[in-house]
């Protein structure tokens, strides 16, 4: 049996490439050594999951200049995508749970819930079950 270092919990907010990265590496990493990781979907990152474009690469307004750069570099550099990074973390146990309201506030269609086996996606909570698994939590992230 795994021993687990405790919970980790990412709130991820923002549906940009840069903080969707830094979001899916904290994940993984915490996940393989060895805590209990929940990633919890809320507006712009949710929309990007449910949109087919979570490995798009862009940028905050603010770095648009350099953005084309980062991105030849992560290339080269054969970083890999951010969805191959969520695969590999939830594999090692990491959940990715998405909030119920979010689906409706960022008009997605809830008959489209990308759960199962081959999704991103493990489930999808209302926020007071979302409140109770970061409660004691040892590491909250807000992304």
């Amino acid at each position: 049996m795994k021993k687990t270092k405790g919970k980790f919990v990412i709130f991820a907010h923002s549906g940009t490439y840069d903080k969707l990265h830094q979001t899916a590496t904290i994940a993984l990493t915490a996940a393989a050594m060895g805590s209990e990781v929940y990633i919890v979907l809320f507006f712009w990152a949710l929309k990007k999951f449910y949109s087919g474009q979570l490995d798009h690469s862009d940028f905050p307004v603010e770095y648009q200049s350099w953005s084309h750069k980062i991105t030849q570099l992560m290339k080269e550099k054969k970083v890999p995508p951010i969805s191959e990074m969520f695969r590999e973390a939830r594999g090692i146990g990491a959940k990715v749970i998405v909030c119920s309201a979010g689906l409706e506030y960022m008009d997605i269609d809830k008959t489209s819930q990308n759960t199962g086996k081959d999704s991103l996606i493990d489930d999808v909570w209302g926020l007071p079950q979302v409140l109770t698994i970061a409660e004691g939590a040892e590491t909250v992230l807000y992304i």
